[in-house]
């Protein structure tokens, strides 16, 4: 680190494993939206099932490592500051609100835009520009007074709380929770039939964990210099565009690294798979409906600290307590939106 920048490591962190979730979108058919509106609506429970396979594999290694030192949890957003539940619950369903009138996501919509889609592009500016309203911008002292941060008073760890109750080893309690999430996903027999989907949920849960793993030890490294994280897709968008416009905001990071990693993988993912092409929006009424469905994302996201991947995936691998409420209230409000959309489709 005495020639290459500590934040320029991280942010090389970022890159590979941020380019491992956007191959998994483009090769894997990796997405939170359409794996709720799929079984919902499709009765294929495939894409979800990969959700099991994705937290099975994040928690036992993450879990392992912490077990073993080598990636700090508790330096994590998701155990650093007290957890709210009333943040979970509404940030969470405003994000999964707005998930829905969008179409995807924030990681989805970079996804999307590496395969060509410009209105995608929208999407990302929009959570980028609200989120950093509601974070550090004019609705920020509004945030403060509803949902005040501060400092935990220890690990938040499910694991570490069903260890109390039980006796068991936290460790022991992980690794349980872990074979539950992986069991429940690889023995619905449709997933079985497609390895390659089972392939690409597992490089998921590894990629989160190594970033979690990379960036604790640079933390460690520079004495906390650099932040402990892991994907999400939120406020980093925002961290991302001041980057890319001033070249010194914040600096490079984990954040900006992570944001490009995601755009460069769903875009080798398209070429891979030839369906890269250029689409635009052709319904001023659709790109209204998007950029309302972004706003949301980026409020209630920074609300909830973080997304659909950062607390449904990133603080769901340290066993962060949000990680299921804020999860379950971002499913509960995409399920919402989408019967609020189709049922106004359907003919009087």
């Amino acid at each position: 680190m005495e020639t290459i920048p500590p934040g320029a490591w991280a942010a090389l962190i970022g890159l590979v494993t941020g380019s491992a979730l956007g191959l998994a979108a483009r090769l894997g058919d990796f997405c939170t939206l359409g794996a709720i509106e799929t079984a919902i609506w499709g009765g294929d429970q495939r894409r979800l099932r990969m959700w099991g396979v994705i937290l099975g594999t994040a928690i036992a290694a993450t879990s392992l490592l912490a077990a073993a030192g080598q990636i700090d949890t508790g330096a994590t957003i998701y155990h650093a500051i007290r957890w709210n539940p009333a943040a979970s619950v509404l940030g969470g369903l405003a994000f999964g609100y707005g998930m829905a009138l969008a179409g995807n996501c924030g990681f989805g919509a970079l996804a999307r835009f590496g395969g060509g889609d410009l209105r995608s592009l929208v999407i990302v500016v929009v959570i980028s520009i609200c989120g950093f309203v509601t974070l550090s911008g004019p609705l920020a002292p509004l945030r403060d007074l509803a949902f005040p941060q501060e400092p935990s008073d220890g690990l938040q760890s499910l694991a570490v709380s069903a260890a109390e109750l039980t006796g068991l080893p936290a460790l022991a309690v992980a690794l349980t929770l872990a074979a539950a999430a992986f069991g429940w996903g690889i023995l619905h027999r449709p997933m079985r039939a497609e390895p390659h989907r089972i392939g690409w949920a597992v490089a998921v849960g590894l990629a989160v964990t190594a970033a979690l793993w990379g960036t604790s030890a640079i933390s460690h490294a520079t004495l906390g210099a650099v932040a402990v994280e892991g994907h999400t897709f939120t406020a980093p968008l925002g961290r991302t565009l001041l980057w890319m416009m001033t070249s010194s905001a914040g600096g490079l990071s984990f954040s900006v690294g992570s944001v490009l990693g995601v755009l460069a993988g769903a875009w080798l993912g398209s070429r891979r798979k030839r369906s890269f092409r250029w689409e635009a929006c052709e319904d001023p009424r659709e790109l209204g409906r998007q950029v309302a469905g972004a706003a949301l994302m980026g409020v209630g996201g920074v609300v909830a600290l973080g997304c659909s991947v950062g607390q449904g995936i990133t603080a769901f691998a340290t066993l962060a307590w949000s990680a299921p409420v804020t999860l379950a209230a971002i499913s509960a409000g995409a399920v919402f939106g989408l019967r609020r959309l189709i049922a106004g489709f359907q003919p009087d």
